[in-house]
Formats: structure tokens, sequence, C-alpha cells
């Protein structure tokens, strides 16, 4: 009987180290680093510099073509707006993302749903004020 205790417990044992040494049984989620973070945030920064020379080119092309006081010009300031307030969003995102994978996995997906929130409530707010300048426009 104590035999098949130790051959039992050997079993186990050996299973644990294979486990272990495959990368283990329970793979844990990857920990974001501050690194990662600053290449999140410097990936949003160069997301919003991308929408504001858009934006330029688009009202500048806009100007070229219709006239500096033509309804085309402002349609374009308005959507280059709202590009931007878009890609500041996306890049808020993103990196409030990322900090929450810095945390505690049980802080993690109240964290995300926050910012899951945060994004909604941006966006809403980007959209709502597109409309409004949509109405403004002669």
């Amino acid at each position: 009987m104590r035999g098949q205790v130790v051959r039992g417990l050997a079993g186990i044992g050996a299973a644990l180290m294979l486990c272990s040494a495959l990368g283990g049984c329970q793979k844990a989620k990857p920990v974001a680093t501050a690194a990662d973070i600053a290449a999140a945030q410097a990936d949003a920064q160069k997301e919003v510099e991308q929408a504001h020379t858009e934006a330029k080119k688009d009202v500048k092309n806009a100007a070229k073509l219709a006239g500096g006081d033509s309804k085309d010009v402002a349609l374009a300031r308005v959507t280059g707006s709202f590009d931007i307030a878009m890609a500041n969003a996306d890049g808020a995102h993103k990196v409030a993302l990322e900090q929450c994978l810095t945390l505690a996995p049980p802080a993690q997906q109240p964290c995300k749903d926050r910012a899951d929130a945060d994004y909604q409530t941006a966006a809403a707010n980007a959209k709502a004020q597109r409309l409004a300048q949509l109405q403004k426009t002669p």
C-alpha cells in the first residue's frame, strides 16, 4: 500500500514538473509594462497628428477647388474635427486598456469596462459635436 502511495505521489510530481516545464498549465495573461504603455501613447499621438495633417490637407484641397467660403470647406472642417476627436478617443482607449493590463487580474475587467465606457462616451460626444456643426453649416 505504501508503495502505491509513493508511486502516486511520484506520478503527480512528474506531471507537475512536466506542466511547469512546458510553460505552465495555467497560462497567465501577459502583463503590460511601462514600455507597452509608452508605446501605446506614442501610437495614439501619431494617430492624432496624422488626423490633424489629413484634416488640414482636406480643408486646403476644398478651399482650392471651391473657394474659401464654400460649403465644401465647412464640411471638410467638420469632418476633420470629427476625425481628430475620434483619433483622440481611440488613442485614449488603447492607452487605458494597456494600463488595465498592469493591474491584478481581478481588477482588469472592471478597468477595461471603464475604458470601454469612456470610449463610448467620447465617440458619442464627437458624433454629437459633428451633428451640431453640420446643422450650423449653411
